[in-house]
């Protein structure tokens, strides 16, 4: 394992499945496209949720890929050694096709063969069972042929080896893999509570179907998902404790100690914490939803990633007006463009972004400075935290922005009442996300299918009463609305609005057949198909028709016929970005 270069882990991870069968398909983008519950795609499985509950795939039953991830729920912990908002899911898939045995063979051979991995460094965990579901002998038994111990397989409850999207559904034990990161003599016995034990991939095992009265039953047809972190993976095997020392970072933290002409010994939060929100702004901002910095949804994240990188740039005495964050982006955007073609092609946009929201920051800033001046001048001996919190909030200080200014002029700041309220915030955004994040199979049901069904009625009906050139540029699908953005230069009159509502239920009281047909990418662009993200499609491609209405490629799932949804009715029309405007709607 001695001198290990992860750079390539990639490319190596698809010749090995591909050599099995498995098909290469692209990365889906960030943002994803008609997913019923999040904001960006946060798992390497999310873009496979329709495949998972049974939809055929068009490459068939086994898969592989990378794919860009975006969580941003564990934000405030970026700045320690191993989280980041932006990271890289390596998968693969089998969809009714092989399953434990095979699975398990061949992630112990990539990692053994391929990777060199000695098998005294690994160790494993396996669903113990329950009252309703057996104690997973199968893997412990497949696990033993292949060479692990019995020492080194530790039998876990629901709670670290059982995986369910949501209360109902698809659902299975898990194995998790462990490495053994540490110099000291490797245990006989393998102890998952020992943190020199690393988990480096997890295969799960989709072969129950749990129901509302919490009945589990066998699944017909089984299938296998497994996911392996890409920066965490890397770490392990180059021998570093700090993913941020590995070569996926390296050259990026080397350029921020050259402009700041500081070590990152003892500057290791400021710079990671730049690192890591640039590299994410920088995937957002290329995605081709083309989401710009905004107060809302994936904006809000975006403009808070970049400010928050601001701010620490700053700590580093970085001079704010030059083109350091430029400087930055580029060393990122030139590590990533043989794996994703849109960073290099809207680099440009990317960089803009940047350094538009960069200036905007600066101006909100020097406002915050003449806010607390204001504060300040009113001979205070402290200041409270509904003021200290407002700094935060409205001008973006840290509270160590506030407390140091505030030290200058001998003026205490109420530290602990500050922390108080930021709790509160974020116990209220937390929540916020919870509904934003959650994703996984749950939210596939009954309503959301039609609400996806919708949405291309809804596409249809805009090109034919606004203009023939509308196209889509993201939804967002809850089982209580609908949400979609498209491309328009005006504020929709209200007989636009009725007229598109209008229009849409007449086609659904015409009960209009939904038809699916599989065809090559090219024919389906031929055949005047639309879609949103066409480097996201492989080859061959899905295409959803309701009658000669609408044609769009589309990952599903959608209703049979449009008399199954009822009436539909726009809530909300209102401008998006600059350019897009967004619908809200209901079916009732």
């Amino acid at each position: 394992m001695e001198n290990f270069n992860g750079t390539d882990l990639k490319d190596k991870y698809l010749s090995f499945f591909e050599s099995k069968g498995h098909k290469i398909i692209p990365s889906a983008p960030v943002v994803p496209e008609n997913d019923p519950s999040v904001l960006f795609n946060t798992a390497g499985m999310q873009p496979l949720i329709p495949y998972l509950m049974g939809e055929a795939h068009p490459y068939g039953t086994r898969l592989v890929d990378y794919q860009k991830c975006i969580r941003t729920n564990d934000l405030d912990s970026v700045g320690d050694a191993t989280h980041h908002t932006f990271f890289e899911m390596l998968g693969n898939w089998s969809l009714g096709d092989y399953f434990k045995e095979e699975s398990i063979s061949y992630s112990f051979e990539f990692l053994t063969k391929v990777l060199n991995i000695p098998v005294e460094r690994l160790a494993v965990t396996v669903y113990e069972g329950d009252e309703s579901i057996p104690r997973d002998e199968v893997s412990a038994s497949v696990w033993k042929k292949l060479g692990i111990k019995d020492e080194r397989i530790a039998y876990l409850s629901a709670e670290h080896n059982f995986w369910i999207a949501g209360e109902t559904g698809p659902c299975g034990g898990d194995t998790e893999i462990f490495y053994f990161r540490s110099n000291d003599p490797i245990p006989e016995v393998f102890d998952p509570e020992d943190e020199r034990w690393v988990e480096i991939w997890n295969n799960v095992f989709m072969e129950f179907y749990k129901d509302e009265n919490g009945k589990v039953t066998e699944l017909p047809k089984k299938n296998v998902d497994t996911g392996m972190g890409y920066e965490r993976v890397v770490a392990v095997l180059e021998g570093v404790n700090d993913n941020y020392q590995t070569s996926v970072w390296c050259d990026v933290i080397k350029k921020i100690e050259e402009i700041s002409n500081l070590p990152y010994e003892g500057n290791e939060t400021s710079m990671r914490i730049i690192a890591d929100h640039l590299r994410t702004a920088v995937f957002i901002s290329s995605d081709e939803s083309m989401i710009k910095p905004s107060n809302t949804d994936q904006g809000y994240i975006l403009r808070r990633l970049i400010r928050r990188a601001i701010r620490h740039a700053k700590k580093l005495n970085i001079d704010i007006n030059s083109n350091w964050e430029q400087e930055i982006a580029k060393v990122i955007i030139s590590k990533y463009t043989k794996y994703y073609s849109e960073i290099e092609k809207n680099q440009s946009i990317a960089l803009e972004v940047l350094t538009n929201e960069k200036i905007k920051f600066n101006r909100t800033l020097e406002k915050g400075l003449k806010e607390f001046e204001k504060v300040v001048a009113s001979n205070v001996e402290e200041i409270d935290a509904t003021t200290a919190f407002k700094l935060y909030d409205t001008y973006g200080f840290p509270i160590e922005l506030t407390v140091e200014l505030a030290t200058e002029k001998n003026i205490k700041v109420d530290e602990n009442g500050f922390k108080a309220k930021f709790k509160e915030h974020q116990e209220k955004s937390r929540a916020g996300s919870e509904q934003k994040f959650k994703g996984g199979l749950a939210g596939n049901g009954e309503v959301e299918t039609k609400y996806h069904t919708a949405t291309h009625l809804l596409n249809a009906a805009l090109k034919v009463v606004v203009n023939k050139d509308v196209h889509q540029k993201g939804s967002n699908i809850t089982s209580e609305r609908m949400r979609f953005d498209f491309s328009c230069d005006h504020k929709l009159t209200d007989e636009e609005k009725q007229r598109t509502e209008e229009l849409v239920n007449k086609w659904i009281q015409e009960g209009i057949d939904v038809t699916v047909t599989e065809m090559s990418k090219e024919e389906a662009i031929k055949s005047g198909a639309e879609c949103m993200f066409i480097e996201k499609y492989p080859d061959i491609v899905t295409v959803y028709s309701v009658g000669d209405i609408s044609k769009e490629l589309c990952g599903g799932p959608h209703v049979k016929n449009t008399s199954e949804l009822g009436t539909f009715k726009i809530k909300k029309e209102e401008a998006s970005s600059a350019g897009v405007r967004r619908i809200k709607a209901v079916l009732e």
